[in-house]
């Protein structure tokens, strides 16, 4: 059975998370990340597709059917200041997610039974730029797939060691970028310039205002802002700033974005400067799927008690995995929330978290995948 073969594989799964988290490499430069999971896979006979362009790759364990069923994965590290050295760093995780479904695939291989439904394995590339799973989709990664299930390791505070979450419900998440430009003039007569200081400051303002009719968790903050040169005496007429922009659902996120333009449009005419400005890309929130919670509670509670199965987790931190289902409604998805004692938070650089739960990790993930491909 997959979970014995996993009960037996505890050393190895340490070792292979360990030699993943040495190997970081950032988002579209996986190269030795994807090899050292490729040459794991085909050395149980595990089929693989690789694709043009980027690291991300499928493997396969087919099934009786065409009908699959897919287990995704993100590779990439976040680049990041660690000990005042700039560098890629696992802070989120993606070495455990990785070493998690890889060791899910090789269990399920070593089993040698032949499932109902195809099993696919996603290595997906570039999570950290919100655009793998839209690239793995291009390829076609999600060809005949009717569920999906992922995972993700949460801080302690969310889900304890010990416990898992059957989903995490991610919020919506998107960044802005603008340019203010104003008139310069001389400290001594500010009457004749505009402040880009006190235009961003004003905008600040009205973004605090702001109140959402769809009444769902929302957050805007202004997380950057450049204006002025060295000289004290002169009103500064160029400024630059960034926005951070969260809602809990994607609903939410159109309202909010639309009401944060119109904030910007009054800024500006009140302030009387102009206001250039960009949305970044955008990372959808979660839609909850009932049949795919049901598999993970299933798989959670068999591996370790009932007791132990945690609630939805609902975070406003954002996750390109949710792509797949905004494109592919059709496809049922959940991602399973891991509690592993991560401490502090996620991304943190010195994020830490037990090891030792990958093991429990892996055997609820190749329990839920192994209960999705034959129901």
């Amino acid at each position: 059975m997959p979970l014995r073969f996993l009960d037996g594989q505890r050393d190895n799964i340490l070792q292979t998370y360990q030699e993943l988290h040495a190997l970081a490499e950032p988002s579209w430069q996986e190269e030795k990340t994807a090899a050292y999971l490729r040459n794991k896979l085909l050395d149980a006979g595990i089929q693989v597709k690789r694709f043009d362009g980027h690291h991300g790759f499928i493997a396969e364990i087919a099934g009786e059917t065409n009908e699959v069923v897919a287990l995704r994965a993100d590779m990439d590290a976040l680049v990041q200041e660690v000990d005042g050295v700039v560098r890629p760093n696992h802070s989120c995780g993606h070495d455990a997610h990785s070493t998690m479904v890889c060791y899910s695939a090789l269990a399920i291989a070593e089993c040698g039974e032949k499932p109902l439904k195809t099993i696919r394995f996603l290595f997906q590339p570039a999570e950290e730029k919100l655009g793998g799973a839209l690239q793995l989709m291009k390829d076609g990664a999600l060809q005949n797939v009717t569920k999906l299930m992922g995972v993700h390791l949460r801080p302690e505070n969310e889900v304890p060691y010990g416990m898992a979450a059957p989903a995490i419900l991610h919020g919506s998440s998107t960044s802005l970028t603008g340019t203010i430009t104003g008139v310069q003039a001389h400290g001594a007569r500010p009457a004749f310039g505009r402040n880009v200081i006190e235009a961003a400051s004003f905008l600040v303002q009205a973004l605090q205002n702001i109140r959402l009719e769809t009444s769902c968790p929302f957050s805007v903050k202004m997380t950057q802002l450049q204006a002025g040169g060295e000289t004290s005496n002169v009103i500064p007429d160029h400024g630059t700033f960034t926005l951070d922009v969260r809602a809990q659902t994607n609903q939410g996120m159109d309202e909010l974005r639309n009401k944060i333009e119109h904030a910007i449009k009054q800024t500006a005419e009140l302030m009387g400067v102009g206001i250039e400005w960009n949305w970044r890309g955008i990372a959808p929130a979660a839609t909850a799927n009932a049949e795919m919670i049901a598999i993970a509670q299933k798989a959670i509670a068999h591996v370790i008690g009932s007791d132990n199965v945690a609630e939805v987790c609902v975070t406003p931190g954002g996750e390109d995995f949710h792509f797949y289902s905004l494109h592919q409604p059709e496809v049922g998805s959940t991602m399973i929330g891991l509690g592993c004692g991560l401490k502090p938070v996620l991304h943190h650089p010195k994020m830490t978290f037990r090891p030792d739960a990958l093991v429990y990790g892996a055997k609820i993930l190749t329990a839920a995948i192994v209960e999705a491909a034959h129901s």
